[in-house]
């Protein structure tokens, strides 16, 4: 994967609107494309189904799918027949459910082989973690949420568990996602808090001011702090790539238990590790940059 020079960077006001949004009928991901005339909605639909299981709800039925995406019970029953058919849904252990088939995961797999980044930052990101008692990530934006792509922890016992590639975490409620924020630039970051406030109100109240404060740590110390994870028990710190890759802003995080670290520890030694090893990864790859011109 080729990284390019565009800056993830900048220093922009930090405004929040703080405003409550107006209570919004839920909505499909995609109705703001329903009048265009290219958009294959059937596609998107099956897509949508796809993206109702999650590591808590691994076996779902027509029924629920229904619920979940507000069709009509015979569209998803069409929609999951298909599916079945072409392996990315599989017949569950429980009668008329369905978990995610094979097809799914290799559907996914070119795109991480693609992600050269990976495999470069891997001996670091395992140092790291081993130093830091916990785990270290590497993740991209999915919508309003920050996926892993790569992932390494510590091999203590108390280091967290709450790694693995493929899982996604909401953007207002983590470090890793609030330092992707921090990256953008403002029309970006701005479009995607009016998209947080509007989608996901309590989210939005309830991170609001935290938010705030990132964006101040992330001028101040060049990474994001958050004691506030949505994931209990964990404090994290976060921070982007100075360029983009591929076009894509990537960012990393350091999650620690809170039981075996202290909050100064956040700020005046994971936070500054951290972004010391993105800072070795970007003279790496111009390196790599040279060597190849």
């Amino acid at each position: 994967m080729e990284a390019d020079a565009t800056p993830a960077r900048s220093r922009p006001p930090r405004a929040i609107d703080t405003q409550a949004p107006q209570a919004l009928p839920q909505v499909p991901a995609y109705a703001d494309t329903l009048d265009d005339g290219q958009f294959a909605t059937t596609l998107a639909r099956g897509l949508e189904i796809l993206r109702c299981f999650t590591p808590q709800d691994t076996l779902l039925g027509n029924k629920d799918l229904a619920l979940r995406t507000g069709l009509p019970k015979p569209t998803v029953s069409r929609l999951t027949y298909t599916l079945s058919r072409l392996g990315y849904l599989r017949a569950g252990p429980r009668q008329r459910k369905y978990q995610l088939g094979s097809a799914v995961l290799s559907l996914s797999y070119p795109l991480l082989a693609s992600i050269s980044l990976r495999q470069l930052a891997r001996p670091a990101m395992n140092a790291l973690a081993d130093t830091i008692g916990g785990s270290v990530s590497m993740g991209i934006r999915d919508r309003l949420n920050v996926v892993y792509i790569e992932t390494s922890r510590s091999r203590l016992p108390a280091a967290p568990q709450f790694s693995d590639v493929g899982l996604a975490h909401p953007m207002a409620g983590t470090s890793i996602g609030r330092a992707y924020l921090a990256a953008c630039d403002t029309s970006e970051r701005n479009a995607i808090l009016n998209e947080i406030r509007v989608k996901t109100p309590e989210q939005y109240a309830r991170y609001a001011d935290a938010l705030r404060r990132s964006f101040d740590d992330y001028d101040r110390l060049g990474f994001c702090v958050c004691y506030d994870y949505t994931l209990p028990g964990i404090y994290g710190v976060g921070a982007p790539m100075k360029r983009r890759v591929n076009g894509e802003i990537v960012v990393f995080n350091c999650v620690v238990s809170c039981l075996s670290t202290r909050r100064a520890r956040m700020e005046k030694d994971i936070g500054p590790q951290l972004t010391a090893m993105l800072a070795m990864l970007e003279t790496t790859l111009s390196r790599a940059e040279f060597t190849q011109d």
